[in-house]
């Protein structure tokens, strides 16, 4: 550990960054990371092996009175029989094939995969030398995170990786509160250490305060991570936003950021909330969106199904078509959409999880040139329906109409997707509509040209006041793009 630590202090004291907010603020968004717009997110862990609530069974089933409590009780017995780490020997992922994940995510449309390294279950999915509790030397004994980046990368994917191991300091809490496996003595090293009294929901960052030897112990994890993985995007999640993890960001950021810099890459993080500096990192919001267009990147993420991130038996999932106009919405507020499945724990993914990715897939085969690379217009859109902004609003059906419009510019074309297909065929885009003295705010520039991509046969337009009109043979639900030519 000591020696870790040093190794991090040399190169912060060597590379372009320091461990101050001054220094990191000094950090620019990577233009490629601006360009990718689609990306995969991963959870796939040992609560994969109960499947039943969600991806926060490690905690829940420990919780007396939960519905996971219960489930366990009646299914496995006792927690202090059988505990959560005795699904350990059961996460097998014997069909595991990382291929043939790259390649559906790659069929998705997928620019960018995260796969989680580290839940707040404190089980790593990688090969390490800090812990002994991971996927190479426990369970599949395999180097997940390894394989499947290589996987990626094959595919001409961008490999990332997401820590939730700041959370872990509470996560097994309740578990010393009856007779459970869950019991003191512990020490650095165990899987459940150090599983705190978790904090009050009135006041996240209630005591006990993470302490140093647990933050520089989360500080090592992650730097190891870098190190062995060189992940071009590391995802944290909420908690480490904790005062007490501030220093200990600092130095993260300026180590991660110094490495890449002797990589000659360039790389980003994504945290939530006040987390980090402004400007010192991309923020992301978590189930939800921004009501409006923003002057800096950002990132939404979400899952296909509404009540977990991890694989469960009774997910309720997300339609192809609200995903992907949510991605649109996105994008066209100068973000990108970080799209969450979860495999089953022998390596599969459950048939409606594959479905709502091929369909997906199917439609960026068409459209994506309104999404890749794509730069944000004057406005980013029109139309009657209103964003409920802020996260954990992915669960609010937005109802969007065939007057919603979502504008992007690339390469002498500005893009309008209308959110809904009409069932005529025909749009009015009133933000497109001819100049006159009661609509001065209209667009000014000579159309030369309009295509509906994926239509059978040439769109039929015209302009008038109101605004530019479109007819198309195109007849469908999901979105549907306008490339208009402008001079």
């Amino acid at each position: 550990m000591q020696k870790y630590l040093k190794t991090i202090d040399e190169v912060i004291a060597r590379g372009p960054y320091d461990a101050t907010w001054a220094s990191l603020s000094r950090y620019k968004t990577p233009d490629w990371y601006k360009q990718l717009k689609f990306g995969i997110f991963i959870h796939w862990g040992v609560y994969s092996v109960p499947a039943f609530g969600s991806e926060w069974y490690s905690r829940n089933m420990y919780i007396q009175g939960s519905k996971e409590f219960e489930h366990h009780v009646k299914t496995y017995g006792p927690q202090k029989e059988f505990g959560y780490k005795d699904f350990i020997p059961m996460f097998k992922a014997e069909k595991f094939d990382p291929a043939a994940w790259a390649d559906l995510f790659s069929r998705a449309g997928a620019k960018y995969v995260i796969p989680v390294a580290e839940h707040h279950d404190g089980f790593q999915m990688y090969r390490s030398d800090i812990s002994h509790w991971n996927a190479y030397e426990m369970g599949p004994h395999r180097d997940v995170l390894g394989e499947l980046s290589a996987a990626c990368r094959e595919k001409g994917l961008t490999t990332g990786c997401s820590s939730h191991r700041v959370e872990h300091w509470f996560f097994m809490g309740h578990g010393k509160e009856f007779d459970s496996d869950i019991k003191e003595p512990m020490q650095r090293g165990d899987f459940y250490w150090p599983a705190m009294p978790e904090p009050n929901h009135q006041d996240l960052f209630s005591e006990p305060t993470p302490t140093q030897e647990y933050l520089e112990d989360w500080l090592v994890r992650t730097c190891e991570l870098i190190d062995r993985y060189q992940p071009k995007i590391i995802y944290f999640d909420w908690w480490i936003q904790h005062s007490a993890v501030r220093p200990y960001l600092k130095k993260l950021a300026a180590y991660y950021y110094n490495r890449a810099a002797e990589w000659g890459a360039e790389v980003v993080i994504n945290y939530k909330h006040d987390a980090f500096f402004f400007g010192s990192a991309v923020p992301d919001v978590e189930r939800g969106q921004f009501a409006d267009v923003k002057p800096y990147f950002w990132q939404t993420d979400t899952a296909v199904a509404l009540n977990s991130w991890c694989y469960t038996e009774n997910n309720n999932y997300r339609p192809a078509s609200d995903l992907v106009r949510d991605l649109v919405d996105i994008v066209s507020k100068n973000g990108c959409l970080l799209l969450n499945v979860g495999p089953k724990s022998d390596g599969t993914f459950a048939e409606e999880d594959c479905r709502i990715l091929e369909e997906i897939g199917a439609w960026m085969a068409v459209n994506g040139e309104a999404v890749y690379g794509t730069e944000v217009w004057r406005k980013y859109g029109e139309g009657p329906t209103q964003i409920v902004e802020g996260q954990f609003a992915d669960g609010i059906k937005k109802n969007f109409t065939p007057r919603d419009i979502r504008f992007t510019y690339k390469d002498g074309y500005l893009y309008a997707t209308a959110l809904k297909g009409s069932e005529d065929g025909e749009y009015c885009i009133t933000s497109l509509g001819e100049q006159d003295a009661s609509r001065q705010a209209n667009f000014h520039g000579i159309i030369e040209d309009v295509q509906v991509l994926g239509a059978g046969a040439p769109a039929q337009w015209h302009r008038d006041a109101e605004g530019l009109h479109v007819k198309t043979d195109l007849f469908t639900d999901m979105p549907v793009v306008m490339k208009i030519r402008v001079e």
